[in-house]
């Protein structure tokens, strides 16, 4: 039974659609919950691999969220040993400081569903394959990353040039949520720290809009997320699937 490791910052950022799929692959997923213990420091021994979810912090506020430095630690551990591992907007952040590119301010603030493209090699991409050439996803980020040295990279838009990357054949950093569903998209929506960081946009980001794109483009994105997430699951060796797929 393969074993996961699990990080995770705030409340709100989970799992979401990925959880069920590595259910019914039979995983086991532990919680490594930062945001409860922030001096905690789980061992990847006996684990096969790893997820980072999001958070609202920047990858260098150490000082106040110590555990950063710990999970940039693990994660180099974690690439040492070859680990397949997904880093999903502040995790893939932390993957690429992990492997010392820069991590950054992006120049504009990307909430709701923008249309990201595959680059030529993610034309090649065994998880990047399943995207369209334009592909809407949903976002939630001020922060960028540089593309880390010797790695792929795989997506982009105009507004972030640096969406998506894949290091190594196992280490891929998602600066967007494909994890989300319109019940989460919600939850996210009704956050007060979220619906702040939205009226301090002046207007530019409108909830409403997110809400009426989400009933249709959730649907999408939920079917796109099954067939990426089950391509890393494949990174796990042969697995098979218990019973039908979670949304089938």
């Amino acid at each position: 039974m393969p074993k996961l490791l699990v990080f995770k910052h705030v409340a709100h950022e989970i799992l979401g659609t990925l959880d069920p799929l590595l259910r019914s692959h039979g995983f086991r997923n532990r919680y490594v919950n930062f945001g409860r213990d922030p001096h905690t420091r789980p061992s990847l021994d006996g684990y096969h691999g790893m997820v980072v979810l999001g958070g609202p912090m920047n990858v260098d506020q150490v000082d106040e969220y110590p555990h950063l430095a710990t999970e940039v630690e693990l994660i180099a551990e974690a690439i040492e040993r070859e680990m397949p591992i997904l880093g999903i907007c502040l995790g893939a952040q932390l993957l690429a400081k992990a492997l010392g590119a820069k991590v950054r301010a992006n120049g504009v603030k990307e909430i709701g569903w923008t249309e990201i493209k595959r680059t030529p090699a993610g034309r090649d991409d065994p998880l990047f394959s399943h995207f369209r050439d334009v592909e809407p996803v949903f976002q939630w980020h001020g922060d960028t990353f540089d593309i880390p040295e010797g790695a792929v990279h795989l997506a982009k838009n105009d507004d972030c040039p640096n969406q998506a990357f894949r290091y190594g054949e196992t280490a891929y950093g998602l600066q967007f949520h494909l994890e989300v569903d319109r019940p989460l998209i919600d939850r996210w929506l009704a956050i007060p720290h979220h619906q702040q960081e939205i009226a301090a946009e002046n207007g530019r980001i409108d909830p409403e809009q997110i809400r009426h794109d989400s009933e249709w483009l959730s649907r999408d994105l939920t079917d796109l997320s099954d067939r990426v997430f089950s391509e890393f699951i494949g990174l796990f060796g042969n697995l098979r699937r218990r019973g039908k797929g979670p949304h089938e």
